[in-house]
């Protein structure tokens, strides 16, 4: 998009533009006194720092939202412009095909939602990604710790999952800092935290980020209740904190019963109950089943939600077991702690591997007491549950996980064959377009 004239001056613009030069001011400041001076207390290094992040964030904020105002000014006709017609088609098509896929919501938490997501996003714009707020540990952890907030990590994975932004923008919100007290911390926390700090309410703040990093569907947080995750084991103690259950399991050597949280009267997003309730598919997991999956069940609302609906629910199972949490756990076993804790009947079927997972990889999970889960289709049967199996995992620096495109597909063809009652000559033809769609977004990444 080349532009040929400026027809009215924009005076939304020239304030983002002024707020982008107000962010390379606090970069250069905060980086000039920082080097300039040679004993800087500890104090002064942590408000540098602090003013070389926020500027980072209003100099992008400025950017985003200064190439909107100029889309705004196009579409007004202040300014003309000349449109590479290919390209414009490209969008349109883009754009049509993703409104006219199905409504799906995802439940979990981890890195097995996010990375699920990351393949559905090729078929529908009509994602609504619920994610489990339980997290107490690394760097969200300190941020619920210090802050007050509710832990932005597998939220931040899942909008950068769904996100259209540039590899090096994601590279930035994923980036750790290595030394000093933000040692292990993403940027893309501190990002949240601070959207958090100018919202009313973490809520706003995951829409705002969502807006700002073009974010495909939505993304919401199971509650905004400070919600508290805990585990009765079998031996009758009580463990607190989403870190902890799986190290106290091991090391008290005994497995996990029952989950609950506090508060028990934990409430539900209306928005997530009611895209639950006009969903056309649920989709549960993948993730660690006790602690990415099950705490959004522990949500009463949640869990009646998942019960009235009409959609299809399918559950993605886990590829591998996970010590202190499904050690020696089948499939079956997968389910009826999800029935347990959620109640029976909140799925119809679950997705399982069948790829083979050779000696080596197997022998490298056993060093973490780990091992391929067992299929047993008569006892999943027994549960009213009905398999459906393909071929879903990639093998990648030596672990076996799923393969973001070819599980999304898969789960497509779930949803639009058994739900939407699509012919096999529409399935195709949806595939195909989806498929360029793909290559469209590779090419210009």
């Amino acid at each position: 998009m080349k532009v040929v004239q400026w027809l009215k001056p924009g005076v939304k613009v020239k304030r983002w533009i002024g707020l982008g030069a107000m962010g390379i001011l606090f970069i250069v400041f905060a980086a000039v006194e920082f080097f300039n001076r040679s004993n800087v207390s500890r104090e002064y290094k942590l408000f540098y720092g602090f003013l070389i992040v926020s500027g980072i964030f209003i100099l992008y904020i400025s950017i985003n939202q200064g190439i909107r105002s100029i889309i705004a000014l196009i579409n007004k006709g202040y300014l003309s412009v000349s449109i590479d017609s290919t390209k414009l088609e490209n969008l349109i098509y883009e754009k049509r095909l993703l409104v006219r896929g199905p409504k799906i919501v995802a439940i979990g938490g981890g890195t097995g939602l996010s990375t699920m997501l990351r393949g559905i996003k090729y078929y529908t714009s009509n994602i609504t990604a619920i994610v489990t707020v339980g997290d107490d540990g690394g760097g969200s952890g300190a941020l619920r710790e210090e802050l007050g907030i509710l832990p932005p990590g597998d939220i931040r994975n899942c909008i950068l999952a769904l996100a259209d932004t540039e590899p090096l923008m994601e590279e930035l919100l994923q980036y750790r800092f290595k030394e000093g007290n933000l040692k292990n911390q993403s940027f893309g926390n501190l990002f949240l935290a601070a959207m958090d700090g100018i919202s009313n309410n973490f809520e706003e703040a995951v829409k705002k980020m969502s807006s700002v990093l073009a974010v495909t569907g939505r993304v919401l947080p199971v509650t905004l209740d400070d919600m508290v995750l805990k585990a009765r084991l079998e031996n009758g103690n009580i463990v607190e904190g989403e870190s902890n259950i799986p190290k106290e399991a091991i090391r008290q050597k005994s497995k996990i019963e029952r989950m609950f949280i506090e508060p028990k009267t934990a409430k539900a997003l209306n928005e997530a109950l009611e895209a639950i309730m006009d969903a056309d598919a649920i989709i549960l997991g993948p993730g660690s089943l006790y602690t990415s999956v099950i705490p959004n069940l522990l949500v009463k609302d949640i869990r009646k939600a998942l019960k009235d609906t009409k959609a299809l629910k399918i559950y993605v199972s886990n590829i591998m077991t996970q010590e202190g949490e499904t050690d020696g756990y089948s499939v079956a076993d997968h389910i009826k702690a999800i029935f347990k804790h959620g109640g029976n009947g909140i799925i119809d079927y679950v997705a399982t591997n069948t790829r083979e997972i050779n000696d080596s990889i197997r022998e490298r999970y056993l060093e973490k007491n780990a091992e391929p889960v067992k299929i047993n289709e008569k006892e999943i049967m027994d549960l009213n549950v009905k398999v459906v199996q393909g071929d879903f995992v990639t093998i990648k620096n030596g672990f076996a996980r799923h393969d973001p495109d070819k599980l999304a597909k898969f789960l497509m063809e779930i949803i639009m064959d058994k739900k939407l009652l699509f012919d096999r000559k529409k399935i195709i033809e949806y595939f195909y377009l989806s498929q360029r769609l793909k290559e469209n977004k590779k090419c210009k990444e």
